[in-house]
């Protein structure tokens, strides 16, 4: 194999180090989400020969939350991307420093608590587009779009091989999974799922707060918030303001798609035949049919309005899946020349905020790792063994964090948990009023 002019040699999977100052290791990314385009910027920025391969045809057809990213997040990022995509990031993100503490409701919109104070906090929110465009750039002309891999093998060398539904199969020293929750690579590795359902449907949107009357702008406020009522109903309510709450004040390199204030919501419910039926449902059709079932769960009128009044083509559906949160079960296979990362190993629900966090983790950590194959100092199969010990400890403990949410929602679908939360969350909300005179 050759990469740039010169050949490539192996020595038991161990890659030697082109006179150029490149690695003469080529790797396979497949998924161009965060983590895959992630760890192709880091690779490309590295020296490493790499191909990132993505079904999508637009990097910018890409719905979802916003991304939080927090100060660990940030810190892995910085050392797979340029200065000059960092700066733009953060040019282009909301600080949460610049938040108001976080509220927590009940389904009548009655305070129920707050969160921390956020004034010391470095984390950020980005626009899912944003950073996905911005990584995008950073892999350059090794991402390759419209690619579809129907599935990963060994050629007879032993080499991994990647295969496309409409292209020739690809060999590469080293495959890496970025495919996501449903991912074919963590299939192929674990020989079946590697998550399952998580028991909850999630709904999203985006809102203009200039289009929410003045009373809900005042109630909603500059912060994110969560609302739980009884049999499982919630509505989580972000907040994104990227260019009056911008991270870096430089509008010249700001590149948000949010350009003013705008709250990203996420309405959930327990999975069901009734609420599945939900997803087959688009746009305008879906926003209506949202608002009736929170209606008949008893959930007052001025609440559902940041629902009501949102963008309709904004409005999506999907499932939240989750792995274990058993550290011991994530990534069930031997290290070798194939792996995966993020969703594809730890597929976690969106109720911590730190599923592309830890992607990126992922990203920063492989990274590393092929470093030292390519200075010389370890093995492709050593190096492959230490990032999964690692990323086995981070998908666990995000894991942990985003199923308390989940947890807490599901127990309210209960007899007794829907009463218990009837009964309890007009007696917090008393103590929320005189705590706060």
């Amino acid at each position: 194999m050759s990469t740039t002019g010169v050949t490539v040699e192996f020595l038991r999977g161990q890659a030697v180090v082109e006179k150029d100052g490149r690695s003469g290791m080529r790797v396979v990314v497949v998924g161009g989400g965060i983590g895959g385009l992630a760890l192709g910027a880091g690779l490309r920025r590295r020296g490493f020969e790499v191909a990132v391969f993505d079904r999508d045809t637009d990097v910018a057809a890409t719905g979802g939350y916003h991304i939080t990213l927090d100060e660990r997040a940030q810190s892995a990022l910085r050392e797979l991307v340029a200065p000059e995509i960092m700066q733009r990031l953060l040019a282009s993100a909301s600080a949460l420093r610049l938040r108001d503490r976080d509220a927590f409701w009940d389904r009548r919109g009655r305070l129920l608590g707050r969160g921390p104070d956020l004034s010391g906090d470095s984390g950020i929110d980005v626009d899912r587009i944003t950073l996905r465009t911005l990584l995008a750039e950073q892999v350059g002309d090794d991402l390759h779009l419209g690619r579809t891999v129907s599935d990963v093998g060994r050629g007879d060398d032993g080499a991994p091989r990647v295969l496309f539904a409409d292209a020739a199969p690809v060999s590469a020293d080293l495959v890496v999974g970025a495919d996501g929750t449903h991912s074919l690579v963590a299939r192929h590795l674990a020989g079946g799922r590697t998550n399952s359902p998580a028991g909850i449907l999630g709904f999203s949107g985006r809102t203009l707060r200039t289009d929410l009357s003045p009373g809900e702008q005042q109630r909603l406020g500059p912060r994110s918030g969560l609302a739980i009522g009884p049999r499982g109903a919630a509505l989580y309510v972000g907040f994104l303001d990227p260019v009056g709450n911008a991270v870096l004040d430089a509008p010249e390199l700001r590149m948000s798609v949010t350009t003013g204030p705008t709250y990203i919501w996420g309405a959930m419910f327990p999975e069901s035949h009734a609420t599945g039926s939900l997803r087959a449902l688009r746009d305008g059709e879906l926003q209506a049919a949202l608002l009736r079932r929170f209606r008949q769960q008893g959930w007052a009128g001025h609440t559902l309005e940041v629902i009501a009044r949102a963008d309709p083509r904004s409005v999506a559906a999907y499932r939240f899946n989750a792995a274990s949160t058993r550290a011991a079960e994530l990534a069930p296979w031997p290290a070798g020349r194939i792996t995966a990362l993020g969703d594809a190993v730890h597929a976690t629900p969106p109720t911590a905020g730190m599923g592309a966090g830890a992607a990126i983790r992922d990203a920063a950590a492989l990274l590393r790792q092929l470093g030292r194959v390519a200075d010389g100092d370890t093995t492709t199969a050593e190096a492959v063994h230490q990032f999964e010990a690692g990323m086995r400890r981070r998908g666990s403990e995000v894991l942990t964090l985003a199923m308390r949410t989940v947890r807490l929602i599901l127990a309210t679908d209960t007899a007794l948990g829907a009463a218990a939360t009837t009964v309890a969350t007009p007696v917090l909300a008393a103590a929320a009023r005189l705590c706060h005179r």
